[in-house]
């Protein structure tokens, strides 16, 4: 996921919540015009089994506290 955190999938929230509990659609999505995030998850792979050896989250930029997978 990446967008503004105080968002719904990168939008400003107002319309996405109003259609939910509305349950009629509306008017269109506009941009979250907050600063962005990026969320992840950084994947080590074994090439013999193919499954997966190390497995670490990622997050960059926003408000929450940054997060690097500790490589080895």
């Amino acid at each position: 996921m990446c967008g503004d955190y105080n968002s719904v999938i990168g939008m400003d929230k107002e319309e996405p919540l109003r259609r939910f509990t509305r349950k009629i659609p509306g008017g269109r999505f506009s941009p979250a015009l907050g600063e962005g995030t990026a969320c992840g998850i950084f994947v080590e792979t074994d090439d013999k089994t193919g499954l997966a050896s190390y497995i670490s989250p990622l997050r960059v930029g926003g408000r929450l506290m940054e997060i690097w997978p500790e490589l080895s």
